[in-house]
């Protein structure tokens, strides 16, 4: 070949090398673009004591926010009621279960949650503590214990609810004295940090399969004329009673809520409506409806693409969506299972296309820790996903759909 083939041949190997890097960052660029005109967009992250140690010591969840900072999240959700404990020092605790903080060592002589709002607010990042459990408590735990009449059970009188391995119980949803204990617990949180906003999600329901404790029986026979509730758990005028009963007391707490901290946001992360309601009888589309929510993060923890978008476009999702911020909770990963960057990239890809407000994702290990991906791999992708730094949007600051 000559010397002048030669250079021609070169030539086009360049330019061919030059157009195929040009064609394959077009969506990356076209994204990139995008977000940059963004306003607001959540970009939120769940901090949890199960299966990760971030909470555990003060100087890696001071890193862990930093990083997270560094690739423009906005938002985290620190769990403060889990196993039956509080995760930050509590004297409604100290009083009704006898320890008012988690026992686990790395969490003895520290407040997380100060600790979290402190260095989240100093880089920018909206805190909103997740009262993780609800109604839920480890059947072993001193709560259990030391107030057995508090638990709810089934109409065969079992009361353990498997979740995994672990061997659950329910507190009683509809006892006002249960009630008022919940209720302490979240408008002390409320009162006494400088928390953005408090989220819940379907464990502030009930299993349906609970319910059918003496104090609920009677309860129900006196507004039906005597008649004990059904056998069948999914009965519809059994599950219409106690899910009202439920939305009842959410109805409470936003009004204590707001009436404490009128700029506290209450913020739900629910499954889609139909487990919610059968499964939890945690009636969110009613809750919404009535005002009660303020900031919804859907669980959408799907791996295929196509049932991933049959959840956002259910008639309940879209109508919430003209009303307050919805976004997406999407799965990064858990202990025993590995989710791909790739498919959280499409799946928040497909959340934008689809005009939700946001994302967050479950959980915070998962997101480069505990994967099959190595944590700069996954941190280059996160880059990828969230190029420049926006605001979270929050229906107090005059956030519009």
């Amino acid at each position: 070949m000559s010397q002048k083939r030669k250079q021609v041949s070169l030539a086009l190997m360049v330019a061919l090398t030059i157009m195929i890097v040009v064609v394959l960052s077009l969506p990356l660029n076209a994204q990139i673009a995008r977000e940059q005109g963004r306003k607001t967009e959540l970009r939120g992250v769940w901090l949890t004591n199960i299966d990760s140690n971030v909470l555990f010591e003060r100087h890696r969840l001071k890193k862990a926010l930093q990083r997270l900072k560094e690739l423009n999240f906005n938002t985290v959700y620190p769990t403060v009621w889990n196993w039956g404990h509080t995760l930050y020092p509590s004297k409604t605790a100290a009083k009704t279960i006898g320890r008012s903080l988690d026992p686990t060592p790395g969490l003895q002589g520290r407040d997380i949650l100060q600790e979290t709002i402190k260095e989240g607010h100093k880089r920018g990042l909206t805190v909103i503590p997740w009262f993780e459990f609800g109604f839920m408590a480890p059947a072993d735990s001193l709560l259990a214990k030391r107030h057995p009449q508090w638990l709810t059970n089934r109409s065969d009188g079992t009361r353990i609810v498997k979740e995994g391995i672990h061997d659950r119980v329910w507190l009683n949803p509809f006892h006002p004295v249960v009630q008022q204990f919940i209720q302490d617990l979240i408008l002390e949180i409320v009162r006494n940090y400088n928390i953005d906003g408090i989220q819940f999600d379907d464990h502030f329901g009930l299993p349906s399969e609970l319910g059918y404790d003496p104090y609920t029986v009677a309860l129900y026979k006196t507004e039906h004329y005597g008649e004990a509730p059904a056998n069948d758990p999914q009965d519809p005028e059994w599950v219409r009673w106690r899910s009202q009963k439920i939305t009842n007391f959410m109805q409470q707490v936003f009004t204590k809520i707001k009436a404490n901290k009128k700029n506290c946001l209450v913020s739900l992360a629910p499954n889609p409506q139909r487990m919610s309601y059968n499964h939890f009888l945690a009636d969110w589309q009613t809750w919404e409806r009535l005002g009660l929510v303020e900031d919804l993060v859907l669980q959408v923890y799907r791996d295929d693409l196509n049932v991933f978008i049959s959840e956002l476009e259910y008639p309940e999702v879209k109508a919430a969506q003209g009303h307050i911020p919805v976004s997406i909770g999407i799965l990064t990963g858990l202990k025993n299972k590995f989710v791909p960057m790739q498919q959280i990239q499409i799946q928040v890809q497909t959340t934008r296309e689809h005009n939700f407000a946001g994302v967050s994702f479950f959980f915070f290990e998962t997101l480069w820790n505990m994967s099959q991906e190595t944590p700069l791999e996954r941190q280059a992708m996160l880059q990828q996903i969230f190029p420049t730094p926006t605001a979270y949007p929050s229906l107090l600051e005059g956030w519009k759909p």
